[in-house]
């Protein structure tokens, strides 16, 4: 079903002349997507009419008129143009064939439309709704509309314009208000055809024909600057199957103002129009039964249980997470996993996302050549992995392969990586210990790092699981680094950190080494405050499970004193990066933002009707979330997939992000004020900016960090206790409660017992829930993804795994080692096939879209919000505040004083400068979860 809607504001009696700003709604229809668009109109009756005329319009043939005679002291006419495309794009990377071609046969089920009033009939209870006029195609298979409405005066105002495709139309009318218009405007470019629909301005200046004769030059009259117009939707049919008509209906002299989309509280909906909000959130919560198809709009949960592809191989199993049974895994060569069809991934975005899939299939040819000619395909030296990069000498094999190709000059430039932003050439600096302590604080994972309350760690895990859980480090190990301080003085001044990597590691530990090429170690850091502010790591503990007789289950490294010790602490800060990448990925990115997310998302749609003030402020940063979850659980997490293939993990990815979830993962401590408290890196004082104090004052990720949080705080406060000013309010706002209690109790099941979910009672409450899920959506996601090339394209800096362990004296391999330990150190990295591969996925997730909408960014305040200037009025002030964090955080990038973000060589902090170009640019941040 089709369906635009108008509303009549209750009470009015006279039209207004004010625009209604527009809306839109992407629907999807038989594996086709279908755009419904309205562009804007302006209310222009008059009462004082002879007669009115219906317009019939088709793609065959001009524009026919009908002249209709009608009470002019009764009747009043409002005329909306409507422009309906049928695009193909329905997933990633291809078009499902679920039904035949002759599905959507136009002859056959043509377009209806009704009126429906804000008023009940009392022997229904339902809507009042006009007879149906239905409108048929021609013979030519194109759509011809001509529409004659007439009510009566019984029939009260009519609260909206139902557009629908007959044989397609469910049991209730489907709602969709919350449609978003798009403007009438051109782009002010190039030559108006006869075809175009495009309304602009321009002056009086083609009067004179000076190319005649000098005789024939005219003034301009008005200047050349044109004003800025709205975009009009255009009526052609263009590649896609574009079908335009126009619609006049003729109505009540009482209708009132024709609205734009409003927003009620459940207990403020007109009667007319709480049937539709209820059939709204009951179609889109469907019935729980019957398989998916692309055309549903249904929003429903379900566990990761079919990731694995046990008909493939006994290797390819996996265990089911959540669930008992699993599913047949999708097969993604005809289909894919299912996203409601407002989801789907569509036009720019998705050609961005198949470009960057193109890129990385070129920037991989030639490492799998080299792979080929090289037994195990690794590097034999840093030149291998420099010459990666754009601007770099190309080694021969390249030159082979773009023979055989009959390619030759620039065009070899399209088989390399561009070179990271935040690399130096000297590649030894990112393994050196100063690099290591700042990227904890201004890298692309600066949220493991935590104060260390307790010397030595103390781990959580049960003893008679995992045996004597002592931690190796003495005080012996970190006193001499220690300027002096007792380490008793050092932990009592806040001058020691750890990264912590043991209790999450170590249960996997036994199996992840059990895989081929795969080898890591249950990590503790132990960092040191210097008197600059900077860290610099002063000892490395390094576990294994102590079932293995053959290694020593716990070894502790610190600072070289020699050449072999150099080399053995290299490899040691290796392990820690790798397991730091992991970390990163599969806990802080995926689990906390990615898939923690998502139970909010499907319980907004849900639970909160499009009229809703809530649902209209989180609409903003849910875009693309869902549809990006399901391209990871086909290729990211699935068996096989990314994530197994290239990080230490491998095969037990999902059961670690499971065990994080179940074992450490808190929403009430996800804000960024509370994380910071939590990990200690922050205490709270009131005398400071936004009430906390840093233990490490130049924390670059925490002192943005904050600037975002505060402004996302202030505006959703003030938006709430505009629509909230109590707490009856909140908790009698039914759709507000179930929306809550469903993302707990359903799409967080198994924690739904927790005592730690924060109450929704009171506007404090909801400003503080709402604000963790925008922070999240908007700055976390961003400070944790759009900093992975250029901090992670440089494999030696991070490698995703590593594929040996640190040699013993009595090891086969330690005299390899002795006699050239850089070939040793480059063998534990990853292949140039393996390194490729996963420089091409970060490059790919690290881009922005050039359809990306930035926090901050005003677009449609007047259409999502009309008539509430205050909130309007919250949004510029919010958007002001961003453009000044933008300006405050570019001064930080070139304070001397900020070690950990500006110096020699040093790259600024800028994941969370809020706007970006497209691309890999390594700064920005987008309303939503967009990659």
């Amino acid at each position: 079903m089709l369906s635009c809607t108008y509303f009549s504001h209750e009470g009015k009696n006279i039209l207004n002349t004010d625009p209604i700003c527009p809306i839109n709604q992407s629907i999807s229809l038989y594996g086709k997507t279908t755009t419904l668009k309205v562009p804007k109109f302006l209310s222009s009756c008059k009462k004082k009419l002879k007669s009115l005329k219906v317009v019939k319009a088709t793609l065959a043939m001009g524009l026919q008129e009908k002249e209709v005679r009608v009470d002019v002291s009764s009747m009043l006419r409002v005329t909306a143009r409507v422009s309906v495309r049928v695009s193909r794009e329905v997933s990633m990377m291809k078009i499902p064939w679920l039904s035949s071609q002759n599905d959507m046969k136009p002859e056959e089920n043509g377009v209806g439309f009704q009126l429906v009033s804000t008023q009940l009939d009392p022997s229904t209870m339902k809507p009042k709704v006009s007879m149906e006029c239905t409108s048929k195609a021609d013979g030519a298979g194109c759509f011809s509309f001509e529409v004659e409405l007439v009510i009566d005066e019984n029939f009260g105002e009519p609260g909206a314009i139902l557009v629908y495709l007959p044989s397609q139309t469910p049991e209730g009318l489907k709602y969709l208000r919350d449609v978003e218009l798009k403007n009438k405007r051109g782009d002010g470019n190039g030559q108006r055809l006869p075809s175009d629909r495009i309304y602009d301005y321009d002056t009086y200046n083609d009067l004179g024909d000076p190319d005649k004769g000098a005789e024939y030059a005219r003034p301009t009259l008005g200047g050349t600057m044109k004003p800025k117009v709205s975009m009009e939707c255009t009526s052609k049919a263009d590649g896609a199957g574009c079908f335009s008509f126009e619609v006049e209906l003729v109505i009540d002299a009482n209708f009132g103002e024709p609205g734009a989309i409003l927003v009620y509280l459940p207990s403020q909906t007109p009667e007319g129009l709480k049937y539709l909000r209820d059939v709204e959130l009951k179609n889109k919560r469907g019935d729980g039964n019957g398989q998916r198809l692309p055309s549903d709009r249904i929003y429903d949960y379900d566990t990761y249980n079919d990731l694995g592809d046990p008909d493939k191989g006994a290797e390819y199993a996996r265990p089911t997470l959540g669930d008992v049974t699993s599913e047949t895994r999708v097969n993604t060569m005809i289909s894919s996993t299912y996203v409601p069809r407002d989801e789907v991934l569509e036009g720019t975005r998705r050609n961005d996302i198949l470009m960057g899939i193109w890129k990385g299939v070129l920037h991989n040819i030639p490492p799998m050549v080299a792979t080929f000619n090289n037994e195990n395909g690794g590097p034999k030296d840093f030149d291998d992995i420099t010459n990666l990069y754009r601007n770099k000498p190309q080694v021969d094999n390249i030159h082979g392969l773009l023979k055989f190709l009959d390619i030759s000059g620039s065009i070899e430039e399209i088989f390399k990586f561009e070179t990271p932003k935040n690399l130096s050439w000297n590649v030894t600096s990112y393994v050196e210990d100063d690099e290591l302590g700042r990227q904890t604080l201004a890298g692309m994972n600066p949220v493991s790092l935590e104060k260390l309350k307790v010397y030595p760690p103390v781990s959580k895990l049960d003893p008679s699981i995992y045996g004597s859980l002592e931690s190796a480090l003495k005080e012996e190990h970190i006193v001499f680094h220690l300027n002096g301080l007792t380490v008793q003085q050092a932990l009592d001044e806040n001058k020691l950190f750890i990264l912590d990597y043991h209790d999450i590691y170590l249960p996997f530990l036994e199996r992840i080494n059990a895989q081929e090429d795969r080898k890591a170690y249950a990590t503790r850091t132990i960092f040191f405050l210097t008197t600059l502010g900077t860290l610099k790591p002063i000892a490395i503990e390094l576990s294994l499970h102590p079932n293995d007789t053959n290694i020593p289950s716990k070894q502790v490294l610190t600072p070289p004193v020699d050449a072999t010790t150099n080399w053995l602490w290299k490899l040691a800060k290796a392990h820690v990066r790798s397991n730091d990448t992991g970390v990163h990925q599969l806990v802080h990115h995926w689990l906390r933002v990615h898939a923690c997310m998502e139970p909010f998302i499907i319980a907004t749609h849900r639970h909160l009707s499009s009229l809703h003030p809530i649902f209209k402020l989180l609409s903003l940063h849910m875009k693309h979330a869902l549809a990006i979850n399901a391209m990871a659980r086909e290729s990211l997490i699935s068996a096989e997939g990314i994530i197994e293939c290239g990080f230490s993990p491998g095969k037990y990815s999902t059961e670690m992000v499971c065990a994080a979830y179940r074992d450490w993962w808190r929403f009430d401590l996800e804000g960024l004020p509370a994380d910071l408290i939590r990990r200690g890196m922050a205490v709270h004082d009131e005398t400071k900016p936004h009430g906390l104090r840093l233990l490490i004052e130049d924390y670059p990720y925490a002192n943005d960090g904050l600037l975002i949080w505060s402004a996302i705080q202030e505006l959703v406060q003030t938006y709430v206790n505009h629509f909230y000013p109590n707490e009856n309010a909140v908790t009698s706002d039914t759709e507000l409660q179930s929306w809550y209690s469903e993302a707990i109790n359903v799409g967080h099941a198994d924690l739904r017992e927790a005592n730690w979910w924060p109450k929704l009672s009171t506007p404090n409450n909801l400003t503080e829930i709402l604000t963790t899920l925008i922070w999240i959506s908007s700055a976390q996601h961003a400070a944790l993804n759009f900093g992975q090339y250029h901090y992670g394209g440089y494999v030696p800096n991070r490698p995703p795994l590593m594929q040996k362990l640190i040699p013993q004296p009595h090891d086969l391999e330690y005299a390899s080692f002795m006699a050239n330990p850089q070939g040793y150190f480059l063998a534990s990295l990853p292949s140039l096939f393996e390194t490729t591969k996963y420089m091409a996925v970060i490059d790919i997730i690290s881009a922005h879209s050039h359809e990306e909408e930035y926090l901050g960014e005003m677009k449609d305040m007047y259409t999502k919000w009309p008539g509430e200037p205050k909130i309007i009025e919250a949004f510029y002030r919010f958007a002001m505040k961003v453009k000044n964090i933008e300006s405050e955080i570019n001064r930080r990038n070139v304070d001397p004083r900020l070690r950990n973000r500006c110096g020699a060589g040093i790259p600024p902090y800028e994941l969370l400068v809020p706007s970006s170009e497209p691309g890999v640019t390594g700064r920005g941040v987008p309303n939503s979860i967009t990659i």
